[in-house]
């Protein structure tokens, strides 16, 4: 009989500390989703409302750890000055496209990348503008290399 209730005592134990254990470290994987500073930027007659994303940290940060990103919303990361940059979508949960732009706001060339992967994907030149869109925005758009894209910060 004794037996008995230290077992049942010791599994309600078990039970509770593993409960505790599997909340705490799920909300551990529950990182805080940060959000930067707005713009608004147009192509033609789309009007494009951008996260900026302008230092290092917040370029490392980017669209991490989001779940959902609205139809003609993205991030703009600003590099300073032309520069080979490379995107690739660690902890980024949706697919997006990017463009890479040039000091005037042309985009240099478009890619489309796959969520969490470490995949890169490169600017063909140097670029001082990347905008991360959900995938396939700019081709449903009909947006393509050589287009102007206009706001972009100085």
């Amino acid at each position: 009989m004794r037996q008995a209730k230290l077992r049942r005592f010791l599994s309600h134990t078990a039970i509770a500390l593993l409960t505790a254990a599997c909340a705490s470290s799920a909300g551990a994987q529950t990182p805080q989703v940060r959000k930067f500073p707005t713009t608004q930027l147009n192509i033609g007659i789309h009007l494009i409302k951008a996260e900026v994303a302008q230092t290092e940290a917040e370029r490392e940060q980017g669209l991490m750890f989001r779940e959902k990103m609205g139809d003609n919303e993205g991030m703009l990361f600003l590099f300073g000055a032309p520069a080979g940059v490379c995107m690739w979508m660690k902890n980024t949960l949706i697919p997006l496209s990017v463009a890479f732009m040039d000091e005037d706001g042309k985009i240099i060339n478009i890619e489309e990348m796959k969520e969490q992967t470490l995949d890169s994907h490169c600017a063909k030149r140097g670029a001082v503008y990347a905008l991360e869109m959900n995938k396939g925005w700019f081709k449903s758009k009909n947006i393509k290399p050589g287009t102007k894209i206009d706001g972009l910060p100085k």
